[in-house]
């Protein structure tokens, strides 16, 4: 990577999209962090590689699966901004130093696996496309980032969960990403995997409860293979004061073109059935009659 550093300012985009946050109807929270398609000019300015690259790190139109669920009510919190630009479920301190002027391995650690494979907190290259970015970034301009992009986002999310407790006395967060096709030991294809840590960010029963909902409907289901969740459960999973969260990943292919660019009619199949579990969430979480009470 060339060592100039990448041109300012950074721009100040909104950072998320809130809906049904002003009077809570349900106990459970919808999370978007991977779908933000709002593109800030210093990013694509600092582009080494066309832009459509971008879209393998989205978690393409992964919004318009909870746009039912919205519908019907259920608070949301909607990364506006791409991964590209900072990716929601890294730790602040999961950066390259190599991509960041003014900074060094001193200053970071043992870096991740993740870190190390260049997705860390700013991503820094796609496999068989190279180093994303033609200059380093300075040092202020990722510190920006991470105060007005990344910790406004927890800080809400934090902020939601605990006043949903407040109301329901449990909360539930469901954190909603997508994913490429990926098969079983024995070649099925997998459509969902719920993550939760392996049982530390949320109680266990809720998350069978999830995975028994999509077998119904005919999917293939896993639990934590391969993908047990990230730094957004690690931050705001706290069963043991009833903040619960588990993550969904939904294979691309289930509603998305073959391109993966676009999404096809069945993405409000899928959609209506992301927010009917989450009305049986809700009701195992409330209870039935609180939640007709709610209506």
């Amino acid at each position: 990577m060339a060592n100039p550093v990448a041109s300012e300012p950074v721009v100040p985009l909104p950072v998320y999209s809130l809906s049904n946050v002003e009077t809570l109807r349900f106990p459970v929270l919808v999370s978007v962090p991977h779908s933000g398609r709002e593109y800030p000019p210093a990013l694509i300015d600092n582009l080494n590689v066309p832009a459509s690259h971008l879209l393998r790190l989205e978690d393409r139109y992964s919004d318009r699966l909870a746009a039912l669920a919205i519908a019907g009510g259920f608070p949301s919190i909607i990364a506006r901004k791409p991964r590209a630009w900072i990716d929601l479920n890294r730790s602040r301190t999961e950066i390259d130093p190599d991509m960041v002027i003014g900074m060094d391995s001193a200053q970071t650690g043992q870096l991740s696996r993740k870190v190390r494979g260049g997705l860390g907190l700013l991503p820094r290259r796609l496999h068989g496309a190279g180093d994303l970015w033609q200059k380093k970034w300075s040092h202020q301009h990722v510190i920006d980032r991470i105060e007005r992009d990344h910790e406004p986002y927890h800080v809400m999310v934090a902020h939601l969960l605990d006043k949903i407790r407040s109301v329901f006395g449990c909360a539930l967060l469901l954190d909603l990403h997508s994913m490429p096709s990926i098969f079983d030991e024995n070649r099925n294809k997998i459509d969902f995997v719920l993550g939760d840590r392996f049982g530390r960010s949320c109680e266990s029963r809720y998350v069978e409860l999830a995975a028994g909902h999509f077998r119904r409907y005919g999917h293939f289901v896993q639990t934590n293979h391969p993908y047990p969740g990230s730094y957004i459960l690690e931050r705001h999973g706290n069963p043991s004061r009833n903040i619960h969260a588990f993550q969904l990943e939904v294979d691309r292919s289930l509603y998305l073109d073959q391109n993966m660019r676009e999404p096809v009619a069945a993405a409000d199949t899928i959609a209506e059935l992301i927010g009917d579990c989450c009305k049986m969430l809700a009701e195992q979480i409330s209870g039935q009659d609180q939640l007709e009470a709610a209506e």
